[in-house]
């Protein structure tokens, strides 16, 4: 049985489409852009990934997991040079986990609006 998990600090999704589900152990989250619960949009690429990182853990939180419970990080920015601020978001939510998720990182044309950035999502597995 699959249960819809959307926090009710985050922004509703834009769409018909859920923030995450939780399926037995497996829990995947919707990519989060960096739009904050006022409606707004940080300015630059390390404010919106916190926010993106943010808004992933609070999904997880939902259903009791955390950022030790996450297998992959997948994210995708709009520049290169953004890879390396994202980077290091990503290294700080990781920094105290003793097994590091596996990560993909791809650079894309854009988002839905110009102003976003970055995009995060997570797959994740409660342990027994």
């Amino acid at each position: 049985m699959m249960k819809s998990l959307s926090p009710a600090t985050l922004s509703p999704p834009f769409g018909k489409y859920s923030h995450g589900l939780a399926a037995g152990p497996l829990v995947v989250t919707s990519g989060q852009l960096a739009l904050g619960a006022d409606g707004k949009v940080p300015d630059g690429i390390t404010a919106q990934a916190e926010l993106c990182f943010a808004a992933v853990l609070a999904i997880l939180a939902e259903d009791g997991l955390d950022a030790s419970d996450v297998m992959r990080f997948s994210a995708f920015v709009t520049q290169r040079a953004d890879m390396a601020p994202y980077m290091a978001v990503r290294d700080r939510v990781c920094a105290d986990l003793v097994v590091k998720p596996a990560s993909t990182l791809m650079i894309v044309s854009g988002f839905t609006r110009p102003e976003f950035l970055v995009e995060v999502e997570a797959i994740a597995l409660r342990r027994a």
